[in-house]
């Protein structure tokens, strides 16, 4: 077979892992043929392709970002979108897609796979909010540049004696708050899934005060207090519908330090989470999954996202992994909120 692979919405580190290991087994092991749609749907939406073999996926295990470029193009939002993709593949002689990418990506994945191009979905998201999957890749090297942060804040913070509020990424799940959170000794954590109190949170503040250490506290740009709504960059939508987020860890600061009269400040780590060298744990994720995404191709299993669950890379129903997203539950956010305050 000849087959398209792209990379849709925001970037990750992993994502070239994906890639390399699609290429290597399909060609060494199946004898496919690939080539390289570039930005995401934008790529075969308008016939936008690279040749990708072997000599192309060579030494980008360790890269970040992708090497066939990302968009947030939807294809299903643009006039005749879905025809202009189905004759660009027939055009390029392309028999089939391997779709990376998280709940926007996937979903127009679902979507065509309904019209009838052939399409296997891999899962692609620092956010680890996909269903179906326990991981996905991104996930990891994100909650570990966000601890390391954490961890830096730490030292700086206690020299000041003032509050820190960490904003990561999170908009309806709050995966990297809690993990990051937990793993960096954070005294608050605020996640999307749980609308906070800011009285109590300047409380759990002046209560670390007490204890001679400076309060850390982490958000998700998500989070959103009790009494009002998700603070916003900008009221402009994308081609999927979402807003812009970004604002809530300065208007938390600037609530705090009016609440319990000490100094704080704001520190936004924003894009930095999507940057850089994947961990080993991504690494290694990355690649088992493309592998077993050029299986389900090879067999012609179309329809299906590989996951997954457990320690085992399995393959599941594109639709049941794009229903709804996977968010936190209320008993994790109980383990950590054991230390708010301390």
């Amino acid at each position: 077979m000849r087959i398209g692979v792209l990379t849709g919405g925001g970037d990750c580190p992993g994502l070239n892992a994906v890639i390399r290991a699609v290429v290597r087994k399909g060609v060494a092991t199946y004898g496919h043929e690939f080539v390289g749609f570039r930005d995401g749907w934008k790529g075969p939406l308008e016939g936008l392709s690279k040749p990708l073999g072997i000599p192309e996926v060579r030494g980008i295990l360790p890269r970040g970002g992708t090497i066939l470029g990302s968009s947030r193009t939807n294809p299903f939002k643009i006039e005749n979108g879905v025809e202009r993709i189905k004759e660009n593949l027939a055009g390029q002689g392309v028999d089939a897609l391997i779709a990376i990418g998280g709940e926007d990506t996937l979903g127009v994945a679902t979507k065509l796979h309904e019209l009838g191009v052939n399409v296997v979905g891999v899962p692609k998201t620092i956010d680890n909010d996909l269903g179906a999957t326990d991981y996905t890749f991104g996930f990891d090297t994100a909650v570990n540049i966000a601890m390391e942060a954490i961890d830096r804040l730490h030292t700086t913070a206690e020299s000041h004696h003032r509050t820190l509020v960490v904003e990561v990424m999170g908009r309806h799940a709050g995966w990297i708050a809690l993990h990051a959170g937990l793993a960096g000794g954070a005294n608050v954590i605020l996640l999307p899934e749980r609308k906070f109190d800011v009285d109590q949170v300047a409380g759990y503040v002046e209560k670390r005060f007490q204890h001679q250490y400076a309060p850390i506290v982490v958000v998700a740009e998500g989070a959103q207090p009790l009494d009002g709504q998700m603070v916003l960059h900008n009221q402009e939508l994308d081609a999927f519908g979402h807003v812009r987020l970004g604002g809530i860890g300065q208007w938390l600061a600037e609530q705090l330090e009016a609440k319990t009269g000490k100094e704080a400040r704001t520190v936004v780590l924003g894009h930095i989470q999507r940057g850089g060298t994947p961990t080993a744990f991504d690494r290694v994720l990355a690649t088992r999954l493309g592998l077993q995404a050029i299986d389900a191709a090879h067999e012609g299993d179309w329809g299906k996202m590989v996951a997954m669950q457990s320690t085992d890379i399995v393959r599941v129903p594109l639709a049941e992994a794009t229903r709804e997203l996977k968010t936190v539950p209320i008993e994790r956010y109980d383990e950590a909120e054991v230390f708010f305050g301390s």
